[in-house]
């Protein structure tokens, strides 16, 4: 869906997505995954997880372009690239691309045939048609990002082994396992194979993943103030409450007291 940041602000965040922003005027501040970035006018912003968007602050003159889509139809337009793997966990870490002129020219196309397209309902081939304007959005966005930050070659094998690992962190399954030689035997490798996959795909080893799904779920969590930290460390298998304070303090340099 395309459509104004004003109008979607307040849609359940329960809704699963992933949000591209194309800011046309002002400035726009949010924080994600813990940290703060800003939105100016030309910036392209492509969120994955919803739920970790926070603390949104638009400029009074703040314009943007939104196109909202849901996991399952990005995966089918997703063309057959091995870097796509490399592109999303760059965009978990920075979710924001500088665009050159040009490039603000392309995307601004790119949206304009994406709206176009929704809109054009009675089209024989509608599904067809969104999925190929989609695709080539998708390139664009793939060819904004390697300019900003160059393209590595990455094997099938590796992006396989690497989207997988992703998937398992992205369904939870760190509340029960935060070890390297779990995921590394279900993905029938072994962990230092896992982790040099890791590091050279993303450039942090697969603990570091494992620990920042963690932390990331555990401080959402803190948010709520009806859970005790006796009921979040049981959520998370934790030994005792006191291992649990050390784990968050060492991952995130806070304890649980300090963040709440």
């Amino acid at each position: 869906m395309v459509c104004d940041w004003a109008e979607r602000i307040a849609i359940d965040i329960r809704e699963e997505y992933l949000a591209h922003l194309f800011c046309t005027g002002g400035t726009c501040r949010y924080r994600f995954n813990e940290r703060d970035f800003e939105l100016q006018a030309g910036d392209l912003s492509i969120i994955r997880k919803r739920r970790m968007i926070e603390d949104i602050q638009p400029s009074e003159d703040f314009r943007c372009k939104i196109i909202y889509v849901k996991p399952g139809f990005v995966e089918l337009c997703t063309p057959q690239s091995n870097y796509g793997v490399k592109g999303a966990l760059a965009l978990f870490l920075n979710p924001v691309m500088h665009l050159t002129p040009e490039q603000q020219i392309v995307c601004r196309r790119d949206f304009e045939l994406l709206e176009q397209r929704i809109k054009d309902t009675e089209h024989h081939f509608y599904r067809e048609t969104l999925v190929n304007a989609m695709q080539a959005a998708i390139l664009d966005f793939f060819d904004f990002h390697v300019g900003n930050s160059g393209k590595d070659g990455i094997s099938t094998q590796n992006a396989s082994i690497m989207n997988r690992f992703l998937k398992m962190l992205e369904a939870g399954v760190y509340r029960e396992h935060r070890e390297v030689s779990y995921y590394a035997d279900c993905l029938c490798v072994t962990s230092k194979y896992l982790s040099e996959v890791s590091k050279k795909v993303s450039g942090y080893a697969a603990n570091h993943w494992i620990n920042r799904y963690t932390i990331l779920d555990i401080t959402r969590l803190l948010r709520d103030k009806s859970l005790t930290f006796v009921q979040i460390s049981d959520m998370f298998g934790f030994s005792s409450p006191a291992y649990f304070s050390r784990y968050v303090k060492r991952y995130s340099d806070f304890s649980p007291s300090d963040y709440r």
